[in-house]
């Protein structure tokens, strides 16, 4: 049973799936939604109290290792108090949306125990627990009695949970008809404002515009301030590490850390299943690219030419492409492109070799290095692409989207552009400007 301070306790939980069989269960949102209007009573008591899965203490595992076996959790056990905010991360497949799904009672765990304490609101796909035939305004009150409110409560919510929403124009436009992002805006609205004493969110948020993943963002960092419990599922660590004082790092179904956002989330970055600051290609056969240029392979380095995952905000980085070229005779344009977390495209690089510059290239192998100044990127996570043209004419050659990544750390020392500042800098760039003052005594 449960105490007073947690929220959730699973013990030794575990779930796999057969492919190709058909479950008993409903697997996703809109069969499961639709199944809890059949019982209203037994749904109000879910989320008004405590539920739990019972063990299997009987549980067949003697077909595990057969191919049509996949465990997406096994033998997770964890607790988590009331009020916490925990980020949840990993790689795709690492089985984060499966645990959601079991917590919020989506699915059904294969062995094992969840216990869970109060009303939980969660956004896990786009649309969820909207009926398509309503409008929104008709959803809204939905959602408020499934989660056990009256009209009045859902009432008192229901301005706050439109201006949020920003689809006040199409509140009385059947739901069917709404685009993606109205629904995920829609649905977080209604998931947040409801007052739900567990807030679950999975990585739905990425749908959204900026502007709107920023709204979210805060709302949910004043959820937990609130004294509610939020589990955030993120591939946005610099989201996770600003939310969440905890984490917990999931891989192939099994719980890998669990502690403080920040060294968990530097565990994972680190691990080989997170990101990576250096990527090759040793199988011509594999290699991105076309009939005149191939990549090798792509690496981000510091300025004494080491592989590095993390940089010092005030020291140079180099992004080195090695890149083979097959024809001769050709104008190229290796560049890339460098976008952060919150997806701000913060600049492109073309290389500008004056050697090269306007010159056709022989066949051979080739190392291009961009060197980035100092003092230049803000800290946080940044993304590069690479990319190579050939010109006149105009051809893309290969075009790798996040093909590395490399994070740059501000260590506070009082040398870089934040000065003497220790709390949050917004902007894509943090340049480390001249400044001077004039100073006058007052007569």
């Amino acid at each position: 049973m449960l105490d007073s301070e947690t929220a959730i306790k699973i013990v030794k939980l575990g779930k796999q799936y057969r492919i190709g069989l058909r479950k008993e269960m409903h697997e996703n949102l809109i069969g499961a939604f639709l199944s809890t209007l059949k019982s209203p009573w037994e749904n109000f008591k879910k989320y008004r109290s405590l539920y739990r899965f019972d063990d299997m203490e009987n549980f067949d595992d003697s077909n595990s290792e057969q191919h049509d076996i996949i465990w997406a959790l096994r033998e997770i056990s964890l607790e988590i108090k009331r009020g916490e905010t925990v980020g949840i991360i990993g790689r795709n497949g690492a089985g984060k949306t499966t645990l959601l799904k079991i917590l919020s009672k989506i699915t059904s765990p294969s062995y094992g125990r969840a216990e869970i304490r109060g009303r939980i609101s969660s956004l896990l796909e786009v649309g969820t627990g909207f009926h398509p035939e309503l409008t929104g305004r008709e959803n809204i009150y939905l959602n408020g009695t499934i989660l056990g409110m009256t009209k009045k409560e859902v009432d008192q919510k229901f301005d706050e949970i439109v201006e949020f929403s920003g689809v006040e124009k199409f509140l009385d436009t059947p739901v069917k008809r709404f685009s993606v992002g109205m629904k995920v805006r829609l649905g977080f609205s209604v998931a947040a404002h409801l007052e739900p004493e567990i807030l679950i969110v999975d990585e739905v948020l990425a749908v959204g515009d900026f502007d709107f993943q920023k709204k979210c963002l805060n709302k949910m960092e004043n959820v937990g301030q609130q004294g509610r419990t939020v589990l955030f599922v993120s591939h946005n660590m610099q989201a996770v590490t600003r939310l969440c004082s905890r984490a917990i790092l999931l891989d192939n179904g099994h719980i890998k850390a669990d502690g403080s956002s920040s060294e968990v989330v530097s565990q994972y970055m680190t691990s080989g299943t997170g990101l990576t600051s250096a990527r090759r290609w040793d199988n011509s056969s594999e290699m991105p690219g076309k009939e005149i240029a191939r990549l090798c392979a792509i690496r981000v380095k510091d300025e004494n030419d080491h592989v590095q995952q993390y940089f010092d905000i005030r020291k140079p980085i180099v992004i080195e492409m090695e890149y083979d070229v097959l024809k001769s005779g050709y104008l190229l344009l290796p560049h890339h492109n460098l976008f952060n977390e919150e997806g701000t495209w913060v600049f492109t690089t073309v290389d500008s070799d004056p050697k090269w510059r306007g010159q056709k290239r022989p066949a051979g192998k080739y190392v291009g290095k961009a060197w980035i100044p100092g003092n230049l990127l803000a800290e946080g996570i940044l993304y590069v692409n690479a990319l190579l043209f050939t010109l006149e004419p105009n051809t893309l050659q290969f075009d790798e989207k996040d093909v590395v990544s490399f994070h740059v750390v501000d260590s506070i020392d009082g040398d870089s552009a934040r000065g003497d500042w220790a709390g949050s800098m917004k902007g894509a760039v943090r340049p480390l400007l001249k400044w001077t003052n004039q100073h006058e005594p007052f007569k």
